[in-house]
């Protein structure tokens, strides 16, 4: 872990956090662990997730992956955490996971339920821009899945999220694209016809495309790897990693040494 001074915060910059987007997710902490509840689509989801992002990891540090905790030694900061679905398995494979999450409530789920789970997570309900004001350090990698398309200002907030990463580090995002693909299946398909989610939980307007996602990841001063597409097939009702980026995807992007 680097210390450093973080930079001078302007008291005028508008918070990430959109408070419409905080109480959405709020009313819905306490089914965070509900596989069948309003977040069955991130427990679907989670694991073709996961093993996208412990392989980004992997090739970036040259770990070896046959190690029961491949991580250990790796300091992860876990942004947008909610309940702790990713933030868990990251310390089981052995890192540090530190969870920020502007919502009380879900830093509360999150915290009761790694504590049941004899897991050592430190969480904290803060927004990026302010934790940054106690310089504690950077991180080797840092995670905002499903993240950026709730925040107030992309570009803003990943500007501030890169500045977690130590040197050589790796930013790992996912999110949805702003496709007519993505606004069938994502928002009206998986909202008002099949109602896996809650209606309203997402705007179609703020999704990103890959280029887009790609350019605020260049803006932060990160170089982009090749983006990665998760596929859901209704007919085994499974997801896969993929070349399809029509709907979700997955972009890592490192911090140049």
């Amino acid at each position: 872990m680097t210390n450093f001074t973080p930079p001078p915060q302007s008291a005028a910059k508008a918070p990430s956090a959109d408070p419409k987007e905080v109480a959405k997710f709020s009313a819905m902490a306490e089914t965070w662990w509900d596989p069948a509840g309003p977040m069955a689509p991130l427990h679907r989801m989670n694991p073709v997730r996961l093993g996208v992002v412990r392989a980004a990891i992997e090739r970036q540090f040259a770990l070896a992956p046959d190690r029961l905790r491949p991580f250990e030694g790796l300091r992860i900061a876990d942004i947008g955490c909610g309940g702790g679905m990713v933030a868990e398995p990251m310390a089981r494979l052995g890192a540090r996971v530190l969870g920020l999450d502007a919502s009380e409530e879900n830093i509360g789920v999150a915290s009761a339920h790694a504590r049941d789970h004899g897991l050592e997570i430190e969480y904290r309900c803060e927004l990026v821009e302010d934790f940054l004001l106690h310089g504690t350090g950077t991180f080797d990698v840092v995670l905002c899945l499903e993240v950026i398309e709730h925040v107030a200002a992309p570009g803003q907030f990943l500007r501030d999220t890169a500045k977690l990463l130590r040197p050589g580090g790796l930013l790992i995002t996912a999110t949805l694209n702003r496709t007519a693909r993505a606004l069938a299946e994502a928002v009206i398909g998986a909202e008002y016809v099949l109602r896996w989610l809650p209606r309203g939980t997402h705007d179609w307007s703020k999704f990103l495309t890959p280029d887009e996602l790609t350019q605020f990841l260049r803006g932060a001063g990160l170089e982009p790897q090749t983006p990665v597409g998760l596929s859901y097939h209704p007919v085994t009702a499974k997801w896969s990693a993929s070349d399809n980026l029509s709907v979700n995807y997955m972009i890592a992007a490192g911090r140049p040494i």
